[in-house]
């Protein structure tokens, strides 16, 4: 058996600012990893193509890795950087193999395509229309009919924050090896409803997307190959944005439909769930001040986060901290090249006032960046790289670029020179912050600094800031989603 496995990752935020170039596509590596430099690379992490890589020694199966790319979440895909990643997969498609394994992520959006993953799919039909296509996507996938009509099994998270990439990778893994070998016979069924959940109401802490999501592994216990309700990634102005349903069943074209319709059925029943409630940030603020708990407050700035798209320099929730006096805070983090150089240049020690942040204009939702001027003494500098140790991401090398501490008293403020999400401890432990003996942590997060942050939260608190991440859709302009939708509109 010949199997070609391959990763392209990019949530697209069309909003953003945040250029995509084919760089950003390789963390913690010189370049993007190929052909022998992917198994080292990912072989042991939490991811799906490492399930892939497992599965595919386990049948002895010879492995062709073109490439395994990944990024933040930040604009629109460069369109050299796709054509690069796509050529290398699909150059691997025309050598020939007996099927195909993609870790994609089903929101990315390039400078000319609306659906970069549907794009690469239905190329890979038209060079092998026979070839099994394995696909395992992320919870936020915007589901468009090229990705579903040319896939032979697809998977996509159950958990958020994100902490069953691998297990999503046997998922559809299993499944695909079991079509190629001509053990089962996939039938796919799936479909949409015109909602674009808020993220912040999307975690499978809460309801209604925990009780979905028990349905689809009930669903998969009760014979479906796989079963994915997908939330959407509402911050992609684009025509399929929103939530969607797949279920793959071993040759049951009605029970693969009668099990879709029920995961729709249900979020469409509860989508006013699915909706965020604001609270300003003076008064969230306020009661952080007030407020007692057994283990630090987590302060989060999700408006501006890594993971969903946003610039990290967005610096009003910061302010707020510091005007209302909060102290023995670490903050986490804010994107700034170039005051980490000028803190690397001045020194460990060295007393400094930088202009820090609001470096990046977001016409997007028509916002100019605001620096702030802080004062304090550089605490740390390193080189920012680290790996997870999980759940989410558990092995992974991360990368923040040259980074800097910077103390000024009452608030020790992480600057790094790329985008980070704060879902793993390592993140401030690897700079010498121990975030249990905090009494504030400020995350530049949404959902996914739960997966390393909530278990020593004593409280956590929503701080409705500035950013291309906002909660308030009354701040984006939508000209290209689909019309009418929840709760854009009231239907």
């Amino acid at each position: 058996m010949r199997l070609i496995i391959a990763m392209m990752k990019h949530e697209t935020n069309t909003y953003s600012p945040v250029p995509t170039p084919l760089d950003v596509f390789a963390r913690g590596t010189p370049r993007v990893p190929e052909g022998d430099e992917v198994s080292p690379a990912f072989k042991g992490t939490n991811s799906a193509i490492a399930a892939f890589l497992d599965l595919a020694e386990a049948e002895g199966a010879e492995i062709v890795t073109p490439i395994a790319a990944g990024a933040w979440p930040s604009g629109p895909v460069h369109d050299d950087a796709y054509e690069y990643m796509t050529g290398k997969i699909l150059d691997a498609v025309k050598a020939g193999a007996d099927g195909i394994l993609l870790d994609l992520h089903g929101a990315m959006v390039t400078q000319s395509l609306e659906d970069g993953e549907g794009a690469l799919l239905k190329r890979i039909r038209e060079i092998a229309p026979d070839m099994p296509v394995g696909v395992a996507l992320d919870m936020h996938t915007n589901l468009y009919p090229e990705i579903a009509d040319n896939v032979t099994v697809l998977a996509g998270y159950q958990t958020y924050p994100h902490i069953d990439s691998y297990d999503t990778g046997m998922r559809a893994g299993k499944a695909s090896i079991a079509a190629i070998k001509g053990e089962v016979r996939p039938a796919l069924a799936w479909g949409q409803k015109p909602m674009l959940p808020h993220v912040m109401r999307q975690g499978t802490d809460d309801f209604p997307n925990n009780e979905l999501q028990a349905m689809t592994k009930r669903m998969e216990a009760e014979g479906a190959l796989t079963a994915t309700l997908f939330v959407g990634f509402p911050h992609a102005d684009i025509s399929q944005a929103g939530l969607s349903a797949v279920v793959v069943t071993d040759g049951d074209q009605a029970q693969a439909e009668t099990w879709r319709d029920e995961l729709l059925d249900f979020a469409w029943e509860h989508r006013e769930k699915f909706v965020y409630e604001i609270e300003p940030l003076e008064e969230s603020l306020a009661r952080a001040k007030s407020m007692t708990a057994d283990g630090p407050i987590v302060l989060l700035d999700h408006y501006d986060n890594a993971a969903s798209g946003g610039t990290m320099d967005c610096m009003a929730v910061l302010k707020g901290i510091i005007d209302a006096g909060l102290a023995d805070v670490a903050a986490f983090a804010v994107r700034d090249e170039a005051a980490a150089a000028e803190l690397h240049a001045a020194g460990e020690g060295a007393e400094v006032t930088i202009s820090l942040g609001g470096k990046r204009d977001m016409p997007g939702i028509g916002l100019k960046g605001k620096p702030l001027e802080v004062t304090g003494r550089v605490a740390k500098l390193s080189d920012g790289l680290y790996r997870n140790a999980g759940p989410a991401g558990t092995g992974m090398l991360m990368d923040m670029g040259p980074t800097a501490v910077l103390d000024t008293g009452k608030i020790q403020i992480i600057i790094t020179t790329k985008n980070q999400e704060p879902n793993d401890l390592n993140c401030m432990r690897s700079l010498g912050i121990e975030p249990t003996e905090k009494r504030y942590l400020m995350l530049k997060s949404r959902i996914h600094y739960r997966a390393g942050f909530r278990k020593i939260a004593g409280a956590t608190i929503e701080c409705a800031g500035e950013g291309v991440c906002t909660s308030d859709y009354d701040a984006i302009e939508f000209k290209n989603v689909r019309r009418p939708i929840y709760p854009l509109d009231d239907i």
